[in-house]
């Protein structure tokens, strides 16, 4: 070779690098030269002897790295738990502020209710918010459709020691009957609400069980001889709620219990219903739920009726027997071994219409017989409305029924 091209092909080899050189990212010569340099066994092994030796001769430093770490991780847990508590007690702050805002001049009102010409003085309410109870009442994230979540705001007191107090219980949730006494009954709140009544049977067997004993039961506009017009009307919409928007399975009994050769006759209504109650019953036994549903009777110059999302909506009443008359004390002969479970399970349900529908509850009315409640111990007798009412009041009170009858069968009752 002479100079010439000695002196040409280094001049080649000089172009060739400063093009690698002005070359971006991965095509830079520094990578490549890095790169193939990487390829020697000397350079592969010098490299992982020098990573040893750090390792090895700066165990200190990376102690104290560690340290450093340890510290600045833990330093930003504190911060974060801090930021959490200084929101906590900003919503906090917030809930009460609006709790004050609630007028004084209605701290506490008293109405009498007439409930099936027996005297009975309807409880009061007393709109004092609990201090702490909004707080920590908080919807479940999963045990109701999205589009019927509803936040509590309840009226009443309903911190432990007012449902502890048993004067304020009586005057706030319960109403006797002359003929019964309460005492007889163990009215204990925190009792009540520590019982579990969710259920324990899925929805691939029937769970809840609706009948009728007094299916003739009508509205202020009922047209004659429709079904859709009565009581049963009202458990056919009901049926329809928990089956279609809470997924249970439900059997609705339509059965005329009340009527005798054609003729109305209450005599021994509840004797019937309990009869072929037991018997669909025993061939359902995953049944846990029982609901006579009633419609009240009270003066023809009343209506009990409140506003709920807007609708016109008839108010409940919850309905239990002790079994206990003040005439002979206890009646032996209408044994009911569910009783203080038929009473926790009301309370549970008025519970949840305290904290989410304040309006809509009348009460929880105590009186002396049995109403066939010994059929499960999750047992109701419903009185929605009244004969004052429209059908369609009475249709409209049964989605918030279907509410919190769902958030006690989901175990939300608890308080």
């Amino acid at each position: 070779m002479t100079k010439v091209q000695k002196v040409f092909c280094v001049f080649l080899c000089l172009c060739f690098f400063a093009v690698l050189a002005m070359l971006p990212g991965p095509f830079s010569m520094r990578e490549i030269v890095h790169n193939v340099y990487r390829q020697f066994p000397f350079y592969y092994f010098t490299e992982e002897k020098a990573q040893e030796t750090w390792m090895e001769m700066d165990g200190e430093t990376l102690a104290e790295i560690g340290k450093r770490n340890g510290a600045y991780l833990e330093e930003v847990a504190e911060n974060e738990r801090n930021l959490r508590e200084e929101n906590a007690k900003k919503s906090k702050e917030a809930n009460l502020e609006k709790n004050s805002s609630v007028s004084e001049e209605s701290k506490k009102i008293n109405n009498t209710d007439k409930i099936e010409n027996k005297d009975n003085s309807e409880m009061s309410e007393v709109i004092e918010n609990s201090e702490n109870h909004l707080n920590s009442e908080t919807q479940p994230a999963n045990t109701l459709p999205q589009s019927n979540i509803v936040l509590p705001h309840p009226i009443l007191d309903l911190s432990r020691d007012k449902l502890s107090d048993y004067d304020y219980l009586m005057n706030n949730f319960y109403i006797v009957d002359e003929n019964t006494d309460a005492s007889a009954a163990k009215i204990n709140a925190a009792e009540f609400l520590a019982e579990d009544f969710s259920l324990s049977h899925g929805p691939l067997e029937p769970q809840i069980l609706i009948y009728h004993s007094h299916s003739q039961e009508t509205f202020s506009d009922s047209r004659e001889g429709e079904e859709e017009d009565t009581i049963v009307g009202v458990g056919n919409y009901l049926t329809s709620l928990l089956s279609e928007k809470y997924g249970y399975q439900v059997i609705h009994i339509k059965e005329a219990f009340d009527m005798m050769g054609g003729e109305l006759d209450r005599n021994k209504a509840y004797d019937y219903a309990c009869d072929y109650v037991e018997k669909v019953l025993e061939e359902n036994p995953s049944v846990e739920v029982v609901i006579d549903l009633h419609r009240d009777g009270i003066d023809e110059d009343r209506r009990l009726v409140t506003k709920i999302n807007g609708k016109d909506t008839a108010q409940i009443l919850f309905y239990n027997g002790l079994s206990y008359t003040n005439a002979q004390g206890k009646v032996s002969y209408l044994p009911n071994p569910y009783i203080q479970d038929n009473l926790a399970f009301s309370f549970q349900l008025e519970y949840q219409a305290a904290l989410y529908y304040p309006d809509f509850y009348r009460g929880i009315y105590l009186a002396g017989l049995r109403y066939n409640l010994h059929l499960r111990k999750r047992a109701l007798l419903l009185e929605a409305g009244a004969q004052t009412n429209t059908v369609q009041e009475v249709k409209n009170a049964m989605e918030p029924f279907a509410d919190i009858l769902n958030r006690v069968l989901k175990g939300c009752g608890t308080g």
